[in-house]
């Protein structure tokens, strides 16, 4: 089993003094929203490759914008999805206003994603709410040409979101502002769909695998928090 593929049985190798094992409730979620015709975005897509290397408590995505996409470069991973997904986290700050590299933690904290202090403190800040609020369980699973989501219970409600991902891509981009680089992002988005809503009842679902090599779920409540989160 994946260490993060069902949330409140994860365990972060630390131990008690007892010997017991301590979980990890949930992945913290780092969604940075970025695109391959920005010159700004290299350094936020390093950056998200260090955190998702160096903490594993992590569940970074990778989001790849439309709005960059013109004549001189088309991202090959924007998504209409991801560019949705950014207007709606702007709507909860009451602003119309959207840029890259923009990242956001936990569905709370927005902020230029290439800003190491920022994104070390949200993920602080995130761990120390999710140690005090707990997770809603999830889990999903891939199986031929389908994948399996279940959510346990809790309280509140939430909207269930499934992407699918693909680990690592290099890009030789031939044109616009980073014209002639090479770039390499991880866990970079290639489907982002909206399974339902959730209302504190445990659910499960199975459906045919969208575009992605591994998947993502999570559990999210209208105000953006994130309830619950894993990975396969």
């Amino acid at each position: 089993m994946n260490m993060r593929s069902l949330a409140g049985i994860l365990l972060i190798g630390l131990m008690t003094g007892t010997g017991t094992a301590v979980a990890a409730p949930r992945p913290v979620v780092v969604e940075l929203f970025t695109s391959q015709a920005c010159s700004d975005c290299p350094p936020a897509d390093a950056l998200l490759r260090h955190v998702q290397a160096t903490d594993p408590d992590v569940l970074a995505l990778d989001l790849h914008v439309t709005y960059w996409n013109g004549a001189a470069w088309t991202d090959p991973f924007s998504l209409a999805g991801a560019t949705h997904r950014q207007n709606d986290y702007a709507s909860l700050r009451d602003s119309d206003e959207v840029y890259t590299p923009e990242a956001v933690v936990d569905g709370r904290a927005q902020f230029v994603g290439s800003d190491r202090r920022a994104m070390a403190s949200a993920i602080q800040q995130a761990k120390a709410i999710i140690g005090r609020e707990g997770a809603v369980p999830v889990s999903v699973s891939a199986s031929g040409d389908h994948v399996s989501i279940r959510v346990g219970p809790g309280t509140g409600a939430a909207t269930v979101w499934l992407f699918g991902f693909d680990p690592k891509h290099t890009t030789h981009v031939r044109g616009g502002e980073n014209g002639g680089a090479t770039l390499t992002e991880i866990n970079v988005v290639r489907s982002i769909t909206k399974l339902g809503p959730w209302n504190g009842r445990s659910l499960e679902s199975t459906i045919p695998a969208p575009t992605g090599m591994r998947f993502a779920v999570l559990v999210q409540r209208p105000d953006g928090a994130i309830l619950g989160a894993a990975s396969n």
